[in-house]
């Protein structure tokens, strides 16, 4: 405890360059941290978007496009899926429900998601959790829309409220379907997901949006649209749909079914098994930001030791003075160290702590910014093997002043003019 006392008394005298080298620690492992702590927290936050849904089926093509598109909203599908070929798949003896999904409109830059009632019956993220609505009801109507947290949020929607629609999913789209307006039925829960991005619609007002349209293109400018027929709208493709078997078993089965299906080209991917992919291409972002993260946090141990150095010989007389008055050469060796280690240990601390504050504070904002999810976790095994492994080096380059301090003598401290 007596040489504790000493290491922050030592220290506080010079609070300036200590500070400094607490600073550039701090720094270090907060960049070191951040890229872990952000690694960790996306993947939890993706593994959680979707649960307990065993196929993601779209048009033949990758994997990681359709589940970023489909799940994510990210990208668009390059082809649809049938509508025969869904309600073949849909009415399938070892199929327990379907989510039915079509994209290609948006709101002011948010996804605008046709579906239908299976969505919110069956959809379930953070392993067992249901979409709930915060205040109305879902979409019963052709023209009812229900709106992700997000979005009502951004855009000020409250239930009642009619909106209009752009085709495409620009910001700014030059194409609105203004001749059929929606009204907000329900703002939905937030779920901390791409669900509170985008805004959801039937399938049949999705098919009203675009009634007389020709093969996805819109009258030539001056032609007029014909009167709307619902007895004649009817879906005819979708971008993609979700399917929850009644088995686990029969999941296999059935993607291999999906793929080998002869109609239609078709590809059936496992959530799970997709996001390994995506983890594996974004391993090697990962670890080259951790080697220059490392890199930086080895710069800020060597200035700690260059601050250590470079002051001893302006505390020889300190040194001599303590061995004068009993301290033992061992005891001033690991007092050296041990001004090392606590310089590290706080600059640890103070990078940990600033960074799982701003995690905690701003994990909502950096969702709405991205539209990716991000799930806030405790530190891994790798952030702890960080921090010990910090102030482990800390304390063993505390070794080289240390070292010197010890070789000083007692009369040549007390002759130091």
């Amino acid at each position: 405890m007596m040489l504790l006392r000493l290491a922050f008394a030592s220290l506080r005298s010079r609070a300036l360059s200590t500070g400094l080298t607490v600073f550039s620690i701090a720094l270090s492992i907060f960049l070191l941290a951040a890229v872990d702590a952000l690694r960790s927290g996306a993947r939890a936050g993706f593994a959680g978007t979707v649960s307990h849904t065993d196929l993601i089926v779209g048009a033949r093509g990758g994997d990681l496009p359709l589940l970023l598109s489909t799940i994510f909203h990210v990208g668009n599908s390059k082809d649809n899926v049938s509508w025969q070929s869904y309600q073949h798949f849909a009415h399938h003896p070892a199929v327990g429900w379907t989510i039915p999904i079509t994209m290609g409109d948006s709101f002011h830059g948010y996804r605008v998601i046709a579906t239908d009632a299976n969505l919110y019956a069956h959809y379930q993220y953070r392993g067992n959790q249901h979409l709930a609505f915060e205040s109305g009801r879902e979409p019963q109507g052709m023209f009812d829309t229900a709106v992700g947290a997000v979005v009502a949020k951004q855009l000020h929607l409250q239930p009642g409220q009619q909106i209009t629609l752009a085709h495409g999913v620009e910001e700014h789209s030059i194409l609105n379907h203004s001749a059929t307006p929606f009204t907000v039925t329900g703002i939905l829960q937030r779920t901390g997901t791409p669900i509170d991005n985008a805004v959801y619609i039937t399938l049949l007002g999705e098919e009203a949006m675009h009634y007389g349209w020709s093969d996805g293109t819109p009258p030539a400018i001056g032609d007029m649209l014909p009167p709307l027929d619902p007895a004649k709208l009817h879906v005819n493709t979708l971008s993609a749909f979700l399917l929850g078997s009644r088995s686990r078993i029969s999941t296999l089965y059935l993607q291999r079914e999906i793929n080998t299906y002869k109609p239609e080209a078709l590809t059936a991917i496992i959530p799970a098994y997709t996001l390994q992919e995506l983890w594996v291409l974004l391993d090697y972002a990962d670890a080259a930001l951790s080697f220059v993260s490392a890199a930086v946090l080895v710069v800020g141990l060597l200035s700690m030791l260059a601050a250590l150095y470079t002051t001893l010989n302006e505390r020889r007389r300190e040194v001599s003075v303590l061995r004068a008055v009993g301290l033992h050469s061992w005891q001033v060796f690991s007092l050296f160290v041990a001004e090392a280690a606590l310089i590290a240990l706080a600059g640890t601390l103070i990078g940990l702590g600033v960074l799982y504050g701003l995690l905690i504070t701003l994990h909502t904002r950096i969702e709405t910014w991205t539209g990716l999810p991000l799930a806030v976790t405790g530190p891994s095994h790798r952030i702890v093997g960080y921090a010990l492994s910090a102030v482990a080096a800390a304390a063993l380059l505390g070794f080289v002043p240390a070292w010197r301090a010890y070789r000083n003598s007692i009369q040549d401290g007390l002759h130091v003019t």
